[in-house]
């Protein structure tokens, strides 16, 4: 009797482990980010240091 209440427990226990069954895993997608296009800030930054640099040697 002690055995067949076991068995009993036993298949309840595995019945209830794959009641969801099998089904693919999510997966997202990978996060791309792309670059800003900026065409302006390019030549910005030089133009103020030559400004800069040309502002000390005339004094």
């Amino acid at each position: 009797m002690k055995k067949l209440v076991l068995a009993a427990a036993l298949t309840a226990a595995a019945s209830t482990a794959f009641a969801g069954g099998m089904e693919e895993p999510m997966v997202e997608a990978p996060v791309v980010m792309e670059e800003a296009a900026s065409s302006s800030s390019n030549f910005v930054v030089p133009l103020l240091i030559l400004a800069v640099v040309a502002a000390a040697m005339a004094d």
